[in-house]
């Protein structure tokens, strides 16, 4: 019965059965039926795809409570007041080593420092001091200087601030706040 029906089917290279290649004996597609998916094949796709949505859920909520229940990290010295002129710029690596900060020095008083990964897809930002502003030059998006907030683009969160503690002429990060 199987034989007869794959003998009046059409193969997508138009050859008859006899013709074909071994392996399309053991795998026959009807050209008119090769765009027909199965209920059965459609429902283990639907379980596999669901199945590894909840386990990727399950591991970022995993990572999140190891993160937020680990030790908070101890100062770090980062720069000498010196090293950092006013209006320009600093990178440093804060809690980890590849945890990527930037310290801007607004003025004489003020250091400001940021994790620099964009919270929309963890683009670099760059700062831009005479604007008062942190930008993503991946989908132009932007955040306010002074607090870390979004100001434009697609992130929505803020950017996480590094906390700073001035001692004798060197500058230490101190923490790191989330902002929600």
């Amino acid at each position: 019965m199987e034989r007869e029906r794959l003998s009046d089917s059409k193969m997508p290279n138009g050859l008859p059965l006899e013709q074909q290649p071994k392996w399309r004996h053991d795998f026959p597609v009807d050209i008119a039926r090769e765009e027909e998916v199965e209920r059965r094949d459609f429902v283990k796709f639907l379980v596999l795809v669901s199945g590894a949505f909840a386990t990727g859920q399950l591991w970022v909520a995993g990572k999140d409570i190891v993160r937020r229940s680990s030790d908070p990290p101890g100062a770090m010295p980062i720069a000498k007041l010196t090293d950092v002129a006013v209006g320009s710029a600093h990178t440093f690596n804060y809690p980890g080593e590849h945890d990527s900060c930037l310290l801007v020095r607004i003025d004489e008083q003020t250091f400001l420092a940021y994790n620099q990964k964009c919270t929309h897809l963890s683009c670099a930002v760059l700062p831009r001091v005479e604007e008062r502003s942190l930008h993503c030059p991946c989908h132009e998006g932007s955040f306010d200087m002074m607090t870390g907030r979004p100001t434009g683009g697609p992130p929505r969160r803020p950017l996480p601030k590094i906390t700073l503690e001035i001692r004798d002429d060197t500058l230490y990060a101190t923490g790191v706040e989330l902002s929600t």
